[in-house]
């Protein structure tokens, strides 16, 4: 069974950094392409970044850019999602997702995602 897990989340200062974790079973992760979004109460959900198979594409949306790096450790089958600067408006669940059409390449396109981890909330308080 394709499973991810996402962890790491907690409530942290403005300022402060927080690695998130999403470790997956039933495939490898150098065949596909993972995402992470998040969604803040009362907003849509919005992707934050993504890794292709085999590390070859990443990116990181604008809102976090600079403040994000986003890692893939193969061996581990755990996509990273290392945060710092961290600012109040990054206080969201943030979820990670995986998309079996990606191989190389990764979307932040939501309904793109074939399988879905549970959530880890991030609280940054000012």
């Amino acid at each position: 069974d394709v499973q991810l897990q996402a962890s790491g989340g907690g409530s942290v200062q403005a300022g402060g950094s927080l690695r998130l974790s999403c470790a997956v079973s039933g495939f490898a992760l150098s065949d596909y392409g993972i995402a992470w979004f998040r969604q803040a109460p009362g907003k849509e959900r919005e992707g934050v970044s993504c890794i292709g198979g085999f590390s070859e594409r990443t990116y990181v949306t604008d809102s976090v850019k600079g403040r994000s790096t986003i890692s893939s450790d193969n061996a581990k089958n755990t996509v990273y999602l290392q945060m710092d600067s961290l600012k109040p408006e990054d206080t969201a669940v943030y979820y990670c997702a995986a998309d079996f059409k990606s191989f190389k390449d990764c979307s932040l396109y939501s309904p793109a995602m074939d399988y879905w981890g549970k959530g880890t909330q991030v609280t940054v308080s000012s």
